[in-house]
């Protein structure tokens, strides 16, 4: 039933388009990568991925950007199956999209950015996973709040969908007007907000892609001075902030920082959620700041200077560049 409604939606949407449904759906492409020998990010996302993007001007493409770093080679699959290889044009930590170029022309018919800062909630949107009508869902807004992620990522107004769609990676949220929304990133089980059982996904809205597009064209990133990252992966447990994880070789593992350490403060001011970590870190100033960090291993209070850098330069460098 929700994929037929899905289907007399995207029918509907020309009236106001002026598209038809095949040229609206002829944005969605397929998205594979592999990654480099020794990828940093294979632990957590592996080696090969697939997703999709959304086709969004001449020779470029939007995806989501964890599908694409660290790639050895990209390939993107067009409507009509054609396939041509892309490079990697830009990459964009803080948002997390990933903006591809790709290597000679492929046919459809690029989706126009649309104001997903006015999309409010219980607003209809359609979950494009393919460029087929069967990969077409048809979802509603269930939320628009901060998502705070334990890798050191935060968007502050994430478009939250529901149901959820299973093959979320990279699909384009399209409006009733065949317009581009946001991009796929994650499942999650609480959609409707802390503490629902309402699983759908989180989309990363295309209002933070508009004021850095044409940065990632010209340079592959946006400008200004990178955030600080420290490696570290840290979960709430109680009003209490647990390492998970610390990236291999990273910066809080070389500080000596550890899984199950339990972390108290920042320069001093105490941290209890993980927004309020990542605004006293972010707070410190750019890429390559010390970042004073207390944290509480077993019965021991430990104070550790960790020196922020670049997430970019952690990465294996790309080939695709």
């Amino acid at each position: 039933m929700r994929r037929w409604l899905a289907i007399l939606a995207l029918a509907a949407a020309p009236a106001l388009s002026q598209d038809t449904p095949e040229q609206t759906l002829s944005a969605v492409v397929a998205v594979s990568a592999k990654a480099v020998p020794g990828a940093r990010s294979a632990a957590t996302l592996g080696p090969q991925r697939r997703g999709a993007g959304a086709l969004i001007g001449e020779g470029y493409v939007l995806t989501i950007g964890y599908l694409v770093i660290e790639a050895e080679a990209i390939e993107v699959t067009g409507a009509d199956g054609k396939v041509v290889p892309a490079t990697l044009a830009g990459y964009d930590h803080a948002s997390g999209f990933g903006l591809l170029k790709l290597a000679a022309p492929l046919a459809g018919k690029p989706l126009r950015l649309g104001d997903s800062a006015a999309l409010a909630e219980r607003e209809p949107a359609l979950v494009a996973t393919t460029s087929q009508r069967e990969g077409v869902s048809l979802v509603q807004v269930i939320s628009r709040r901060p998502f705070t992620g334990n890798w050191e990522y935060q968007v502050d107004s994430a478009i939250f969908t529901y149901p959820a769609v299973d093959a979320w990676s990279g699909a384009p949220l399209i409006g009733a007007q065949g317009e581009l929304l946001g991009i796929g990133s994650l499942i999650v089980p609480d959609a409707g907000g802390e503490g629902t059982q309402s699983p759908g996904n989180m989309f990363v809205p295309v209002e933070l892609l508009k004021p850095i597009l044409s940065d990632l064209m010209k340079q592959g990133r946006r400008n200004g001075p990178p955030r600080p990252w420290l490696g570290i992966n840290a979960d709430e447990v109680r009003g209490r902030l647990f390492v998970s994880r610390v990236s291999p070789e990273g910066p809080a593992e070389r500080a000596g920082l550890r899984k199950d350490d339990i972390v108290l403060a920042v320069a001093g001011e105490e941290v209890t959620t993980l927004a309020d970590f990542y605004r006293r870190v972010w707070a410190r100033g750019a890429a390559g700041v010390e970042v004073p960090i207390k944290v509480l291993r077993g019965a021991k209070l430990t104070d550790v200077s960790v020196r922020s850098i670049d997430r970019v330069e952690y990465f294996r460098a790309s080939k695709l560049h």
